[in-house]
């Protein structure tokens, strides 16, 4: 091609220039002083040139023979579990050949495992305390023809992993991690923060990486490097991998947060964290509020075994943490991988609620796309808890407890200041809501210093009524000192069935709610009457199935359950008589006693109508509540993980049954739950219309019955 040639005093004619370049387009060599200084080329040239001259790895576009871009492969919904990993090697400082087997073993073992991202430690390859040997020749090719070594053996391999290694670019040493797929090298990622003072004394030897996005020879084949890319599955694009190395964590500008709001969802951190007194608990809270901040899965892979011990040891404390919750851990001189599974849907579920993640606050990152098969779990590597609203612990959590009870009591604090009321009423039927509702009543008194005869608690026997539940609400009201009343409103609801042609024989749905309302208009009047604020009962679990008479118990002037599902309100009973023995023994009678809302005749006092046996358990509805609403987890998602954590308690078909049941009676219940009165959020999931459930009351519920049944009966 020939060359056009202009000194460098031509620059000022700028028309002159671009005319040039469009009439032939060759590129223009401009001198000074007789001697060439720089070439001018079009861009149409300079990016042919590119495309010739240098084989940087890229992922090759599919074509079909139109031209058009193929469509990927089908990736199956892994319902958003990416399982993730970090590997410990046996290192040897300085034996490259070693170490990459070693490496290999490790990627071949963590597949056994179906792990699709794997993190080693910072400089795997050569080993993190070599050392001055980092400015060897025989070292440096070592590390070249081990990173290719590693490339061409992970040909045919569908897991993704970074191994740490020292490079050399422009006369300067780079503290790397390099990103390897299926046979190729997709990135070279550098350290951006060296450590001045350290054990290794790393500023010795390694340039930072702040320049962003460049190109680096591996071998004579050019690949991406820097410090703002991230790697995207192309079949699974939730998969978007941002790396750091160490240092980078500690300081306050991470690149993890940069690469996260530009879309990164996991972090892989290549680290070589020496071990002291203290350390592991700040490694763990550091890695815990990274993940949180970033609301990433964050990867922390440490350098250990082998690593010198000259002056310091190093332990192999490897952590995987997820918004903020640590999934797994390697114990430091365990000398362990470890693997577990992350949510990429909880994660995205996550960020978008905040509104903070996007490609626009980080515009400057580029996407280097690799594509990857990702199975759906049968069993997933992280603990799913049975009752995700309460603590998982043998002892109950008093500090809990008490600060959840204090939360009610104060809303109903403010509550009462506002309307100037210094009595409130409260209809206790012996259940569990009604109990809680009372304890809460009383604390409130408590903080307000208030006399708690201005408490009355009434009780309202009526057709479905039993001895246990009547006698455990008289024991209750005399342990806490408040004034009790008994109201029996069973011939006034005769009364109304008569009024309104209800046969007395009838047990239909009219028969039942005429004593809820009747309950709910004596409460109302008996408070209007006596100056008093009446206080609801009803909790989550029952506006969220819809088991609330509509303007029955559903309806009060101040709803202090609203947001406590059932299993918690149980939990929160319990730990309340532990705080307060002088309680135990009505309380413990009250938790033993099955739940129901006697509404129907009872047989001989006893109760004949039990909750859970129409409705279902309410600890599946509870763990359906917390997923559907907390993560908007879809009915298949919500099955599988049902399955994972009380699949041991209740069989497939008995999963599948009452999460049918939870569905359509989420969406049909909607409009009690717009109109429910005031109450105070305690928790992450509540349903209040005015801030944390915006639903229209005729939502239609077509694609999330019609996914549930697709769900095969087992």
């Amino acid at each position: 091609m020939k060359e056009k040639i202009i000194p460098i005093t031509a620059l000022r004619n700028t028309q002159k220039i671009d005319q040039m370049i469009k009439e032939g387009g060759e590129p223009i060599v401009v001198t000074k002083n007789g001697y060439g200084e720089f070439v001018i080329l079009s861009n149409e040239l300079y990016q042919e040139r590119i495309q010739k001259d240098s084989p940087r790895i890229r992922p090759e576009p599919r074509t079909t023979v139109s031209g058009k871009r193929s469509a990927l492969p089908k990736q199956d919904d892994p319902y958003g579990f990416v399982r993730v990993g970090c590997a410990s090697i046996p290192t040897e400082v300085g034996n490259v050949s070693h170490n990459v087997k070693a490496i290999e073993e490790a990627v071949v073992e963590a597949e056994k495992h179906g792990v699709a991202v794997l993190a080693f430690q910072e400089l795997a390859v050569c080993g993190y305390t070599i050392g001055d040997m980092l400015y060897q020749s025989t070292l440096q090719k070592a590390v070249v023809d081990g990173l290719e070594e590693l490339a061409s053996f992970s040909a045919g391999h569908d897991i993704l992993f970074a191994v740490g290694a020292p490079l050399a670019k422009n006369n300067n040493i780079y503290n790397c991690a390099v990103i390897i797929h299926n046979g190729k090298i997709l990135g070279v990622v550098p350290k951006t923060h060296i450590p001045e003072y350290n054990e290794f004394y790393e500023k010795r030897y390694f340039a930072e990486g702040h320049q962003i996005n460049d190109e680096i020879f591996i071998g004579g084949r050019s690949y991406p490097f820097g410090t703002h890319y991230l790697f995207i599955d192309e079949r699974y694009t939730a998969l978007r991998i941002g790396a750091e190395i160490c240092e980078d964590a500690w300081v306050a500008d991470s690149p993890s947060i940069f690469a996260s709001l530009a879309g990164a969802t996991v972090i892989l951190n290549l680290s070589a964290s020496n071990e002291v007194v203290g350390k592991r608990e700040y490694r763990e809270q550091l890695v815990s509020i990274n993940s949180a901040k970033c609301m990433c899965a964050y990867v922390y892979a440490s350098a250990g075994n082998g690593e010198s011990t000259s002056d310091v040891v190093y332990g192999g404390n490897h952590i995987i943490a997820e918004n903020g919750t640590i999934l797994a851990e390697a114990e430091p001189f365990s000398g362990k991988s470890i693997y577990t599974d992350i949510d990429l849907e909880k994660l995205g579920i996550e960020r978008t609620r905040t509104t903070s993640f996007d490609d626009h606050r980080s515009p400057d990152f580029e996407k280097i796309f690799f594509s990857m098969e990702l199975k759906k779990p049968k069993h997933l590597m992280r603990h799913i808890p049975q009752n995700p609203f309460i603590p998982e612990e043998k002892n109950v959590d008093l500090r809990r407890v008490q600060t959840i009870i204090t939360m009610q009591a104060m809303g109903l604090v403010k509550r009462l200041k506002t309307v100037r009321q210094k009595k409130a009423v409260v209809g206790l039927s012996g259940g569990l809501d009604s109990t809680l509702a009372l304890l809460v009543i009383a604390e409130a008194f408590k903080i307000l210093g208030y006399d708690p005869k201005g408490i009355t608690a009434i009780t309202m026997p009526a057709f479905g009524t039993s001895k246990e539940t009547h006698d455990n609400a008289v024991s209750l009201a005399e342990d806490l000192g408040v004034t009790f009343l008994e109201i029996n409103i069973g011939e006034a609801v005769e009364l109304h069935l008569r009024d309104i042609n209800h046969h007395i024989d009838d047990l239909n749905v009219a028969y039942e709610n005429a004593q809820a309302r009747e309950r709910t208009q004596v409460l109302m009047d008996w408070a209007n009457d006596n100056d008093s604020l009446m206080v609801g009962t009803g909790d989550l679990s029952e506006l969220c199935l819809g088991w609330c008479t509509y303007n029955g118990d559903h309806m009060s002037m101040y709803g202090v359950n609203a947001s406590i599902p059932k299993t918690l309100v149980r939990y929160l009973c319990h730990g309340y008589a532990l705080l307060h023995p002088e309680t135990k023994e009505s309380l413990t009678r009250i938790i033993g006693t099955p739940i129901s809302p006697e509404l129907l005749p009872s047989k001989e006092g006893e109760i004949t109508q039990k909750t859970e046996e129409v409705i279902g358990p309410y600890e599946l509805h509870d763990f359906f509540i917390f997923h559907f609403l907390r993560f908007g987890y879809h009915p298949k998602k919500l099955y599988f993980l049902a399955k994972e954590a009380l699949g041991n308690q209740y069989s497939n078909a008995e999963i599948r049954k009452w999460l049918g049941m939870f569905l359509k009676r989420f969406f049909q219940s909607q409009f009690k739950r717009n109109a429910i009165p005031d109450g105070p959020k305690v928790g992450t999931v509540a349903v209040s219309p005015r801030g944390d459930l915006r639903l229209p009351s005729d939502a239609d519920s077509y694609e999330f019955i019609k996914e549930w049944s697709e769900i095969p009966e087992e």
